[in-house]
């Protein structure tokens, strides 16, 4: 039966924007929604295996040994946020789940400095417990490992830096330790990290992360469309103070993210991070804007993660070399490849309630059409302030 097994089994950049959302925004709401992109189809009493799993996760807590990894791997962390962590406990009445036949239905809602925490590890027991109530049959332990050495000696000979993105749409657990175990013990420099905190102290390498797209989502609405970019950096750079300094740029699509992207902020952030769209086209605008500006773009790194596999990543490579900084973040590629359909899930904000607001609806405008998300008409209205042309 799939259940976590610590509270650090998540994304690191949900603990860093809990940490700025319960300095800046204590009192701020969130909704976030559950989306089935791949049509999955879940057996009977998913939703409640999935329920007793969730309950579960009331249990766990922050231990000392897991305070201190924080404490010395993240320095710029307050540490009245490692005693609040410390006394944080998931409430599983923040979470709402239905089925009818085969169709999933989620919901959460709460404080957002609470809730923040849900979405990584309710999209990885969605995925482990789909796998198990329909006797899906993986490939064994050897296998799975021997899958992940090959990918590592092929992407050594590329000279590049990876890390493991893999959590929120994982096999299991059991695969993802498999698949840490095989990268830490590879004999190469090229793995440097993972987002899962717990692996990453278990395997002793370095937790990595900055901010997802529900950062910018949430500075939309109590800032607007044309502020949310510029903001929602200006206050990442007021609580990390030059930490942590990868920016997320297609919020609201990458062509207006740079226009956001000034002067002060080009040169503060060390990089930026490709999630969608063609990633050469988005390297070029990256290495232009930081020309423009009289910025070396080789002194400046592209976090590259949507959807990679050996292939893409050799072509990107191909491109950036010799051009600009480059490091990649692997995610199902690593974590699911195991002789079985992957999942296509999401879990998204969906709504926002600053304070001493109302509650507004957040969306987000990809490079890539298919991944927006949110109504029509809120796209619509978006893009119409952006000045976004129709694709």
């Amino acid at each position: 039966m799939a259940y976590l097994k610590s509270i650090f089994d998540n994304d690191f950049y949900k603990f860093t924007m809990q940490f700025a959302v319960s300095k800046l925004f204590p009192k701020a709401q969130a909704r976030y929604q559950f989306i089935n992109r791949g049509k999955h189809r879940f057996p009977p009493g998913f939703n409640e295996r999935l329920r007793d799993a969730i309950q579960e996760m009331a249990q766990l807590k922050l231990t000392k040994a897991e305070k201190e990894f924080l404490r010395e791997k993240c320095p710029y962390i307050d540490p009245t946020y490692l005693d609040f962590l410390q006394g944080y406990r998931y409430d599983p009445e923040e979470v709402r789940i239905t089925q009818e036949e085969t169709e999933l239905t989620i919901s959460i809602e709460g404080y957002w400095y609470r809730t923040i925490l849900w979405e990584v590890p309710i999209m990885s027991l969605i995925c482990e417990l789909y796998y198990e109530l329909n006797d899906a049959v993986r490939l064994s332990n050897p296998e799975v490992c021997q899958i992940v050495e090959d990918k590592m000696v092929k992407y050594d000979k590329l000279d590049i830096t990876l890390a493991d993105f893999g959590t929120r749409r994982r096999h299991s657990y059991e695969v993802h330790d498999l698949v840490l175990h095989t990268l830490k013990n590879h004999p190469s420099r090229t793995f440097i990290g993972t987002s899962n905190v717990h692996l990453a102290m278990k395997y002793e390498t370095t937790p990595i992360g900055t901010h997802a797209h529900e950062w910018f989502m949430f500075h939309a609405a109590k800032y607007g469309y044309k502020m949310a970019n510029l903001l929602g950096l200006e206050h990442w750079s007021e609580v990390y103070r030059g930490d942590l300094g990868i920016a997320l740029s297609d919020t609201y699509t990458t062509q207006v993210f740079f226009k956001q992207f000034d002067k002060k902020l080009t040169k503060l952030f060390d990089g930026v991070r490709h999630d969608s769209g063609d990633p050469l086209v988005f390297a070029q605008m990256t290495i232009d804007h930081y020309k423009k500006h009289g910025i070396d773009p080789r002194s400046k790194t592209i976090i590259f993660s949507d959807g990679l596999d050996y292939e893409k990543v050799e072509h990107i490579v191909n491109f950036c070399e010799g051009k600009i900084g480059h490091s990649f973040g692997i995610g199902t590629d690593l974590t699911n490849d195991v002789g079985l359909p992957r999942m296509n899930i999401v879990l998204k904000m969906v709504e926002a309630k600053p304070e001493d607001g109302e509650w507004t609806e957040v969306i987000k405008l990809s490079d890539e059409p298919n991944k927006h998300t949110g109504s029509a008409r809120e796209i619509s209205i978006a893009k119409e302030i952006l000045k976004i042309q129709d694709e």
